[in-house]
């Protein structure tokens, strides 16, 4: 007789080889790209991603409901955790061997979720492209799933998360795009089979441990099993599964992956699949774009291969121009709402407007896009402070966005005394007025010069000294106000006009 779990990795292979089937013979989609290393490089960046350079995003599900932060699900099962997340839940709601993460799963309502107003104000922000939380490492789906009983439509709010932040990306005319961080959860949720080590409830197993919830908590992985993907074939054929549903219900214009492509064939079949379905829907010209991280020499994190896709910086940037787009994700606090969070500029939950702004500027300079986490609390509205956060940038990008959209980088990002290291979780700088950054219209007929900070006096801008680069005209962006300026020996010299029009950084129009 089968054991529980024995049922349970038969049932994921099962579902991973119908996926597999419906796809077609080899395992891909019919179509130019094969899930094959050098048929995926023959992938080309669609213009719509180079021009929209600000995207936002909701990195929202069940794990907002305690507002204790990222990696909830996880660390709830982690006595001592960084966050102590833990020592919350156990005050809270009880001992994770009694109320778990399934318990929790009902408590996200998501009663006053607005997605109409909501993408009303990411527009006015300056978004070109929007990006619902597909499912995250918990292993909760926000779609209704085809595959996974654990999903917003059965449980929880009751309702469509994905499709109802589509309908309103496609009514404000943004792109829309998912997010999967699926791919990890198998052994990122194993601390859900564990049990204290000590104290009163010592060797009592968590609720991950009942077989009758191995389908969220997963069956147990095995001793060497522990990278950020797993090695079980079955769990990467149901990732397989899931995602080509995901992707075959919603056609999303942007797929994220949190990590490097999965699961070697599995995960080419599945980018194949994605490539090819958005050629045959766009008359042959591929408009998919799938971000993913380069994880350099982390082993057990997937595979990256230049030009498959877009990589993605997870809280960073980089230190120069790449000649492809790429993207940094970001969030204005923690992932999840999180009423502990400080952010590093302010010393509250949620970033300042002029940190946003400058490090949109300096990613745009350098051939990147902006993907931006919006927190929602767990019923699905702003706090006051950051609907006025996005009132601050759609002022600013009302002014500057002539600057920003449509751009291309010049031949050089920038200049000043503040230096951006390249990587993750780098993105807190002290950029000032000094700092200059550079776009250029797609023509190359205008220069957009940017100073990230508001200047005390004049502006001086080496790289356009005389017999640099020849300057015409020089117009401050949002001012009818002529300016002074003049192309001296080692800079171009801007003074500094009566009232500068906008905030936190300013932005010159050049013509030669």
């Amino acid at each position: 007789m089968r054991t529980m779990e024995s049922k349970l990795a038969m049932a994921m292979l099962a579902a991973g080889a119908f996926a597999l089937a419906a796809l077609g013979e080899g395992g891909s989609a019919p179509g130019p790209f094969k899930p094959e290393w050098e048929s995926l490089q023959r992938y080309k960046c669609p213009e719509w991603f180079r021009d929209a350079k600000f995207g936002i995003w909701a990195h929202w599900g069940p794990q907002c409901v305690p507002m204790w932060g990222d990696w909830y699900a996880k660390n709830m099962y982690v006595p001592g955790a960084n966050r102590d997340q833990y020592k919350h839940h156990v005050e809270t709601y009880g001992h994770p061997s009694k109320f778990g993460y399934k318990d929790i799963i009902p408590l996200w309502k998501a009663e006053k979720f607005d997605p109409d107003r909501l993408m009303s104000l990411y527009k006015a922000a300056g978004a070109r492209y929007f990006v619902s939380m597909g499912v995250h490492h918990d292993n909760f789906d926000l779609w209704n799933s085809r595959h996974h009983r654990w999903n917003a439509v059965q449980m929880g709010p009751g309702r469509d998360i994905v499709g109802a932040w589509q309908k309103a990306a496609q009514k404000n005319g943004l792109k829309f795009g998912v997010s999967e961080h699926l791919g990890a959860s198998f052994t990122w949720f194993q601390t859900s089979h564990g049990s204290d080590k000590e104290g009163p409830m010592a060797g009592v197993p968590y609720d991950g441990a009942d077989p009758q919830w191995q389908d969220l908590y997963h069956p147990p992985a095995a001793p060497d099993d522990k990278a950020w993907y797993s090695t079980n074939p079955a769990w990467a054929k149901e990732w397989l599964c899931r995602i080509t549903d995901l992707v075959d219900q919603y056609q999303p214009d942007l797929l994220y992956t949190d990590g490097a492509l999965p699961f070697g064939e599995v995960g080419r079949t599945m980018l194949a699949n994605y490539y090819n379905s958005s050629q045959a829907r766009h008359g042959g010209n591929v408009q998919a774009v799938y971000c993913l991280k380069d994880p350099g020499k982390r082993t057990g994190h997937g595979d990256y291969v230049e030009g498959i896709g877009v990589q993605d910086i997870e809280r960073g940037g980089l230190s120069g121009i790449k000649e492809q787009p790429w993207q940094t994700d970001t969030s204005i606090g923690d992932w999840f709402y999180n009423k502990n969070w400080k952010a590093k500029d302010t010393g509250t939950m949620y970033r300042a407007p002029g940190w946003v702004i400058r490090n949109l500027v300096d990613i745009v300079s350098k051939n990147g896009n902006m993907l931006l986490n919006i927190i929602q609390r767990p019923d699905g509205s702003l706090d006051p402070e950051v609907e006025q956060l996005l009132a601050d940038i759609a002022a600013w990008t009302k002014v500057n966005g002539e600057a920003i959209y449509a751009t291309r980088p010049w031949e050089v990002y920038g200049e000043g005394e503040t230096k951006v290291d390249s990587g993750h979780f780098k993105e807190d700088f002290a950029f000032s007025a000094r700092d200059i950054r550079f776009t250029r219209s797609k023509d190359g007929q205008t220069l957009y010069a940017v100073a990230l900070g508001i200047p005390e006096g004049e502006v001086r801008i080496q790289s356009l000294a005389k017999g640099k680069k020849p300057v015409s005209s020089v117009q401050l962006l949002g001012s009818d106000e002529r300016i002074s300026w003049k192309q001296e020996a080692d800079a171009l010299v801007i003074q500094k006009p009566a009232a500068w029009p906008c905030g936190h950084a300013v932005a010159f129009r050049i013509r030669d």
